[in-house]
């Protein structure tokens, strides 16, 4: 599979000291106080259409009215049969694990799941490179939420080392071929991508550097990561030309505002399913603001490159 973690990790840290971001070079993670300059321009970074957050109250009674949804979207895939999975991808701090957790919140534990694994083992590396996934694809009536998923080839192991450049262009030639074998079994299939800009993603470093409940998220590879923006960003962009397509297409959201961003990603999927009792107007539109297709949000790269 490439290098060894350890290794990876020691090359990304000779780069790019730990903590530094290429366009703030001064940026101490381990500072205690965070620098102004960056501050002032988290929210609006990476292209980010409000001023301001999305206030606690209207969130939480939007929050509540599509999670009334999503037992309902249960209750009919258990009836039906049906079978669905969502892969949650996007950069670090872009709050994956904080949208899965809203989703499955209220509804059954027994027909709905989060899925976050680990590092391979030794025999997994020697597996098929998908093989390690599919075991946690689900039955009828379920439905697996992926905290990161196959595409973590596309992603952290091509910017860090952990996988060799023959190995990722075979995962992103193979990949639509997988996934399209699963739409062909009628999985209802949903890839969502959750981006973040780059001021606003050192302050949610440093936010979890610095909160003694948060600290235990950041780790070498996420330190090793805050200096190579960029270079996630060409990985992403190979990501979304390579595996956008029309079996199973990419949707992404501009994630600055995490209670935005967790609302879109409630109203991707239950906008998109069909359902007894499903009430439109509880789940509301999706804001073109910050959700778009794989392809525009491709074009808007490419348009900054």
């Amino acid at each position: 599979m490439g290098e060894g973690k350890s290794d990876a990790t020691a090359k990304a840290r000779k780069a790019d000291p730990p903590g530094a971001s290429l366009r703030y070079p001064d940026f101490d993670l381990d500072n205690p106080k965070f620098p102004a300059e960056i501050e002032a321009r988290a929210l609006g970074s990476g292209g980010y259409p409000y001023d301001k957050k999305l206030k606690r109250e209207p969130y939480e009674e939007q929050l509540q009215l599509l999670q009334l949804e999503f037992i309902k979207l249960q209750t009919h895939a258990e009836t039906a049969g049906e079978r669905i999975v969502v892969l949650f991808e996007g950069r670090d701090t872009s709050g994956k694990g904080g949208c899965i957790s809203r989703i499955l919140e209220r509804i059954n534990p027994r027909h709905s799941r989060s899925i976050a694994l680990s590092k391979p083992t030794e025999a997994e590396r020697g597996q098929w490179y998908f093989q390690r996934y599919i075991v946690h694809l689900p039955t009828r009536g379920d439905m697996v939420l992926f905290d990161r998923s196959w595409y973590n080839r596309a992603g952290v192991e091509r910017v860090m080392g952990f996988c060799t450049e023959d190995e990722t262009a075979r995962f992103l030639r193979d990949a639509p071929e997988f996934e399209a074998l699963l739409v062909r079994d009628n999985i209802r299939f949903f890839k969502i991508y959750l981006t973040v800009g780059r001021e606003m993603q050192l302050k949610r470093f440093h936010e979890r550097r610095h909160d003694p409940f948060k600290q235990w998220k950041v780790t070498d590879i996420d330190i090793a990561a805050i200096g190579r923006y960029d270079d996630y960003t060409r990985a992403e962009a190979d990501m979304l030309r390579f595996t956008h397509t029309a079996a199973s297409p990419w949707t992404v959201i501009n994630a600055n505002d995490q209670r935005r961003a967790r609302l879109e990603a409630m109203r991707v999927l239950l906008t998109a399913l069909d359902y007894a009792g499903k009430d439109a107007k509880a789940i509301g539109a999706i804001d073109p603001n910050l959700t778009m297709s794989g392809a525009d949000y491709l074009a808007r790269i490419n348009g900054k490159s």
